[in-house]
């Protein structure tokens, strides 16, 4: 069946519709109040609307498909091209019905409930990681000031700053160190949400078997794997695990004219959020496995920046391969730390 495509640019309040009709070819251009959007499209016949996956995109998504319309999201940076002058929310529904029918175009997975949810946990959590190395770094500053040095790790401030605020009591006045104190108070309270937060992360890793697959693999942990899973959605939509890597940002960017192509670094596209994340679990594959003759002869021939970001890109087919194939992790089938 072929639908018509409509191309809407939501927002808060007012939403636009830009559709062509199929056997006329007049364009049909809808403004909609927000409360008016569902009922237009339960009356109308199933279509093939296409928005940009920015907020709220994917609640529209599965409340259009539950009508019976077939959903499309796009990358913002996909439909920018389309807008040819001044950026209206007309323009914008007009560019995404344009992006939309390209053949090349890439559409974002509509994200269920619950992987909605995971990655909220995620934000939050980041978000308080934010706010406690503020807080722990105003009071490395402030206590400087007063002559004492206190360690970079978090787990090593913990252990110094009751010795360190012990130490002030006869040369600091009492509203100074009271104050200081109320801080740390506020910087162990935002530990131990971080602790919750991370326990319910764990309760979504021990009853989602995808998750429990990917965890199996080298450097990805509880973190990794619950934010990749909810990413991902279905790993079908990328053809292959260099697909994804891409998507993520972990492959060269590419210039080139005259039939000569430059390969440069990294294009950090994508989800920088979990880019970080194998980032970060590459290092720790380097670290525990750096004796594995690949992995050795890499450092010895590429800085280490380098190394870090192809093992990352493995990380990221490894576990698309896991998530698309449905079958366990074989060590032996990454090279990188495959057994000597």
């Amino acid at each position: 069946m072929k639908y018509s495509v409509i191309g809407m640019d939501i927002a808060k309040r007012v939403f636009q519709l830009h559709t062509v009709h199929p056997e006329t070819a007049e364009v049909e251009r809808i403004k909609l109040q927000r409360d008016d959007v569902l009922p237009y499209f339960v009356r109308r016949a199933p279509s093939l609307v296409a928005m940009e996956a920015c907020g709220s995109a994917h609640w529209w998504a599965r409340k259009l498909a539950a009508l019976g319309h077939e959903v499309r999201l796009l990358h913002p940076k996909s439909v920018r091209p389309f807008v040819l002058r001044n950026k209206t929310d007309v323009a914008d529904a007009r560019a995404i019905w344009t992006a939309a029918q390209q053949p090349d175009a890439r559409f974002v997975a509509v994200k269920t409930e619950a992987q909605q949810a995971i990655l909220a946990l995620h934000r939050l959590r980041a978000q308080l990681l934010k706010f406690r190395i503020m807080q722990t770094n105003a009071l490395r500053g402030l206590l400087y000031e007063f002559g004492e040095v206190l360690p970079e790790s978090h787990a090593a401030l913990a252990k110094a700053l009751p010795t360190a605020l012990a130490s002030l009591d006869t040369h600091v006045p009492a509203m100074l160190l009271d104050s200081l104190r109320e801080q740390w108070s506020r910087v162990v309270s935002v530990d131990k949400e971080i602790a919750t937060i991370e326990h319910r992360l764990a309760i979504v890793l021990r009853d989602s078997p995808p998750c429990q697959a990917v965890a199996e693999i080298p450097g990805v942990g509880l973190l990794t794997s619950t934010a990749a899973v909810a990413s991902i959605g279905d790993a079908h939509t990328f053809k292959s695990g260099r697909e994804f890597a891409a998507w993520v940002g972990l492959v060269p960017r590419q210039r080139g004219t005259g039939g000569r192509v430059r390969q440069l670094g990294i294009s950090k596209r994508g989800d920088v959020y979990l880019r970080t994340l194998l980032m970060h679990g590459a290092r720790a594959v380097i670290l525990r496995y750096r004796h594995v003759p690949w992995l050795a002869a890499l450092l010895l021939r590429r800085p280490y920046n380098v190394v870090v970001a192809a093992v990352a890109n493995k990380l990221a087919r490894t576990l698309w391969a896991v998530l698309a194939k449905g079958k366990p992790y074989n060590p032996d089938a990454f090279s990188a730390v495959a057994s000597t």
